[in-house]
């Protein structure tokens, strides 16, 4: 269920990957190599189905995004204390396309022309993804440590 929920934007949608899966799983049973790691075939398994969700409901995605038009840095950093729970609604945050590159190449490993091909985009299309949405992903990260941190101010 945590693989899916990187990929999703919320819980129901990572329901519905997770259970795509398993029905691939299920059918597709005897693809799986005796002596091979299950787990990794089945976080693989898992992660297509995340990308042929994607695929299926892309045309629900295509609003025009403009906020990274504006590149702010900021030089404070993110809390150290970040519970996986926090990074994972910061993540399911992120626009679509974005939490796609994101997470097949931070968390899965892929390069960026094997994404350029799962996605059909170009290389750069998803170098350019991924620097936004890291960019997006710590201004999520700080927006919630500065509201955590009024909540703690005022709870005092």
């Amino acid at each position: 269920m945590g693989i899916c929920l990187r990929y999703s934007r919320s819980r129901e949608e990572a329901v519905e990957i997770l259970n795509d899966g398993f029905v691939k799983i299920f059918s597709k049973l005897e693809k799986y190599t005796k002596g091979m790691s299950f787990k990794g075939w089945l976080r693989r398994v898992l992660v297509n189905s995340a990308i042929d969700y994607f695929r299926r409901n892309e045309k629900h995605y295509h609003g025009l995004d403009i906020s990274h038009a504006q590149y702010e840095t900021s030089a404070e950093s993110v809390l150290d204390e970040l519970s996986e729970k926090e990074i994972i609604n910061a993540i399911q945050k992120l626009p679509p396309s974005y939490r796609m590159v994101f997470n097949l190449h931070v968390i899965e490993g892929y390069k960026h022309e094997e994404i350029a091909h799962q996605l059909n985009i170009s290389v750069g299309t998803s170098k350019s993804n991924l620097a936004v949405a890291r960019n997006k992903l710590k201004k999520i990260l700080i927006s919630n440590s500065r509201e955590r941190l009024k909540q703690g101010k005022n709870g005092r």
